[in-house]
């Protein structure tokens, strides 16, 4: 259950930082960050890049006229002591204000749910769930913009670096450091789409150089959604775990 904790955490700490209400675009692979957020391409190149709080600006404008976002998505999870990768898969909505749904098709029937009081991570296979109120959990700050309860450029101090650089033609990266210390993320890279602003996909850093990194496909923005959705029983038996 600590793996699964620990991963689904980053999960949502990810969201956080995060891009839920994306564009579709196919995936990249990032090269490895480094210590020191990306700087700022410079000479002609730089010239193409907007200022960062235009760009900052364009990118949350998305956010607030968004409703709800719903999307598949596929994540990598890397391990930098171990050197391994772990990836996953499902399909993810957001409703504001603060509800999420993951539910995952690998892990089967994995779930993190929150219906903006409690936050649930279930794990199928070990008929676990650790249950916490999410003012009591670590992802609060980190998602508040993204479910509609904040802004990115009250959590983060940006640095806007060259898709070239980022292997990511075509765009733009928003490098975001949390003005606040947080013992889950250390950066977060924001991939822009340069025509329409939006993000296609995020990579979390934290201070281990763990990365974990989402992808989001066929995106739907303002779909109806029902409360039931962010709502989550486990299967009888379900071992609960309450911190």
């Amino acid at each position: 259950m600590r793996h699964l904790r620990s991963f689904a955490l980053a999960t949502v700490l990810g969201i956080s930082s995060f891009a839920a209400f994306t564009s579709s675009g196919h995936a990249q692979t990032p090269p490895a960050p480094q210590a020191n957020a990306p700087q700022a391409n410079t000479g002609a190149a730089a010239a193409a890049l907007p200022p960062v709080d235009q760009a900052v600006t364009k990118v949350q404008a998305f956010y607030e006229k968004t409703t709800s976002f719903k999307a598949s998505f596929n994540q990598e999870f890397f391990v930098k002591a171990y050197n391994q990768r772990k990836t996953s898969h499902g399909k993810v909505t957001f409703a504001k204000p603060g509800k999420m749904d993951w539910t995952y098709d690998d892990p089967k029937d994995n779930k993190v749910v929150s219906d903006g009081s409690t936050l649930r991570i279930y794990e199928a296979a070990n008929h676990q769930m650790y249950e916490q109120p999410v003012d009591k959990s670590q992802y609060p700050v980190a998602l508040s913009f993204l479910t509609g309860q904040g802004k990115l450029s009250d959590h983060f101090t940006f640095e806007v670096a060259g898709g070239d650089k980022m292997a990511f033609p075509g765009g733009y990266v928003l490098v975001g450091t949390p003005k606040v210390t947080h013992p889950a993320y250390t950066k977060v890279f924001f991939y822009v789409d340069a025509q329409t602003s939006q993000v296609r996909r995020v990579m979390v850093l934290d201070g281990q150089g763990n990365r974990n990194r989402f992808d989001f496909e066929n995106p739907r923005v303002n779909d109806p959604v029902t409360v039931e959705q962010f709502k989550f029983t486990p299967p009888p038996g379900t071992n609960v775990i309450r911190p």
